[in-house]
């Protein structure tokens, strides 16, 4: 580990720490040793006058010893916050234990903002693999988020992390389709992540970011003003990347006519599907559930969250059907699901808990229980009272009893 600090005196002297080997400790039973680095050095800020002069003949060994003091101070504080950083990553870095890093919950019930934080959260869940989420905002080595840690390794990437854990742990959510239908598969994912997604991220930082920022996980008194600094500094990246992957040339007009042509695209494949492949979940339903969880709850009022709710309200039914089924603890109002043309961001928004270590096979039974048919129609149901979203616990019960 490395520090450097300067300090400068309000004359004409500066105090300086720089890089220089100093001491080695062993710390936390660690069997490695841990070293620091410095040397102090006071120089004169200006040609004419020496340090004496600067400072004062009479004080100045008192004010370098304030001065040094006041180094060291820092850099014992600094230590002191490495020291815990690492401390927390080697109770995380457990065997055999899945670490998902990605950025903070938002404000409102929304489990994240980045589809693709979304996107993995949600795939290890279809795939019921325990997991335990970091939201230490820190990106992987080459710079991205989301990734994970499992058993020393690390991987970025949703597509490189869903390789990595079906060769290790032997999942895989496409064992059941067909060539051809794995082909489709990987072209939707394309066209949502490489395409779709832009449209997305234009409409949350650039054309709605005012709302966005609301929704942004900061604390401490400057939280406002972090949450304004994280949203333009968001959006000014976003404007660059757009705008050299091309779709950023384009008007605000022609950017949502292509996301409609998206969206539509992905309403006609799906029909009256259950899911994208057909009755069972696969790969492309993580990544999609992802980008149109956005459209459905963090964008109201506008053109994404009118397309989804409105026209295009089967693609409406399937992210609900997926919520139900997976993330039990994130509540959303029925009514919600249907746009009006009045909606309004909630009063008291509920606070999507941190489960920590997930596994959906342990209480997913009991969550889901509680999701039971009203005896009368309801938004959610047809004349018959058979929900819309048709859940797979609907369908087992409705096969169980038609065995009896």
């Amino acid at each position: 580990m490395y520090w450097h600090v300067a300090f400068a005196w309000s004359r004409s002297c500066a105090l300086e720490l720089g890089r220089n080997k100093s001491l080695s400790l062993g710390l936390c039973g660690s069997e490695e040793d841990l070293s620091l680095y410095g040397y102090i050095i006071a120089y004169p800020l200006q040609e004419c006058g020496g340090i004496m002069s600067a400072l004062g003949v009479d004080s100045w060994w008192r004010k370098t010893l304030y001065i040094t003091g006041g180094a060291l101070l820092a850099a014992a504080a600094y230590l002191l916050h490495e020291l815990l950083v690492i401390r927390k990553e080697q109770e995380l870095d457990s065997e055999d234990a899945i670490i998902l890093h990605q950025f903070a919950r938002p404000k409102t019930g929304v489990p994240s903002l980045s589809p693709f934080c979304l996107k993995i959260e949600t795939y290890l869940r279809m795939a019921d693999l325990p997991y335990q989420n970091y939201f230490d905002g820190k990106l992987s080595p080459q710079g991205k988020m989301p990734w994970i840690a499992y058993n020393k390794e690390q991987v970025c990437g949703t597509e490189f992390i869903i390789d990595f854990l079906e060769e290790k742990l032997g999942v895989n959510l496409n064992s059941s389709l067909s060539p051809q239908e794995k082909a489709i598969s990987r072209a939707i994912t394309k066209m949502v992540e490489e395409h779709f997604y832009w449209t997305i991220a234009y409409c949350q930082w650039v054309d709605n970011v005012e709302e966005t920022q609301k929704m942004l996980a900061t604390n401490g008194p400057l939280s406002d003003m972090l949450r304004w600094i994280l949203s333009q500094v968001t959006g000014s990246i976003v404007k660059r990347e757009m705008y050299g992957h091309g779709i950023g040339r384009f008007s605000k007009e022609e950017v949502y006519s292509l996301m409609e042509k998206d969206m539509r695209t992905l309403a006609t494949f799906l029909g009256n599907k259950k899911y994208l492949m057909g009755p069972e979940l696969s790969t492309v339903d993580a990544a999609v559930f992802g980008h149109l969880a956005q459209a459905m709850w963090t964008l109201p009022g506008t053109r994404p969250e009118q397309l989804i709710k409105g026209e295009f309200i089967n693609l409406a039914m399937y992210c609900e059907r997926i919520r139900r089924k997976f993330w039990p603890e994130w509540f959303v109002d029925v009514d919600d699901l249907y746009y009006d043309g009045l909606s309004e961001e909630p009063d008291s928004p509920s606070q999507l808990p941190d489960l920590g270590l997930y596994s959906r096979s342990g209480s997913f039974q009991e969550q889901e229980s509680a999701l039971s048919h009203h005896d009368t129609p309801s938004p959610d149901s047809d004349a018959t009272g058979h929900s819309l979203f048709d859940s797979d616990m609907d369908t087992e019960c409705s096969e169980t009893e038609h065995l009896k």
